[in-house]
């Protein structure tokens, strides 16, 4: 089985990517969503956030408060790393079981969605990484179209590579500017 690691920055088309080769029937993994179950309530990773960063970020329905949880690890590293140790190991264990079932059904090709692929030293786990990528402009653009500020923007992409550094460090490269039509066709020709 191939296995493609997608990356990009953060509003460059990750997950039109992802829509578009699960359409195509290509099995594909999004840690982003990962991220999110993993800290349903009675997980233990949502406890450990908990009492990592206060019991205030868990709200009167046991849910995590995402966007409080954002604005103290966004702008601060120490915090943000605290944050990742307790959940990427967990999302690269689920990730990584994924792969292995689909491996073990014979499926020709798998991708898995990596926004930190690079910043989590992932990429050795991939026959080939596909960097999806925008202008600054369009990447601003499409994060103000989230309801995002321009310190929220700022914090978010400071907080990842420089997509330029991803770009280089890839097999491959999807210039997302364009129309999705584009964008479907250039994944096209990457994986086939």
């Amino acid at each position: 089985m191939k296995v493609y690691g997608l990356t990009g920055g953060i509003g460059m088309g990750k997950s039109v990517a992802a829509t578009t080769l699960s359409e195509r029937g290509i099995a594909v993994v999004d840690t982003d969503l990962i991220a999110r179950q993993i800290v349903e309530p009675g997980e233990p990773a949502l406890g450990e956030i908990q009492a990592a960063f206060g019991q205030e970020l868990v709200g009167a329905d046991g849910r995590l408060r995402r966007d409080e949880l954002a604005r103290r690890v966004f702008g601060d590293n120490a915090a943000r790393k605290r944050l990742e140790e307790i959940l990427h190991p967990r999302i690269r264990t689920i990730w990584q079981a994924q792969v292995e079932a689909w491996c073990k059904e014979n499926r020709p090709l798998a991708v898995v969605v990596i926004p930190l692929l690079y910043e989590t030293a992932a990429e050795n786990c991939f026959d080939a990484v596909i960097c999806v990528a925008c202008s600054a402009a369009t990447q601003k653009q499409r994060l103000q179209n989230r309801g995002w500020d321009a310190d929220q923007i700022k914090k978010r992409i400071a907080s990842q590579w420089p997509v330029e550094k991803k770009m280089d460090r890839a097999n491959f490269v999807v210039w997302t500017e364009s129309s999705i039509e584009v964008h479907q066709a250039q994944l096209s020709r990457v994986i086939g």
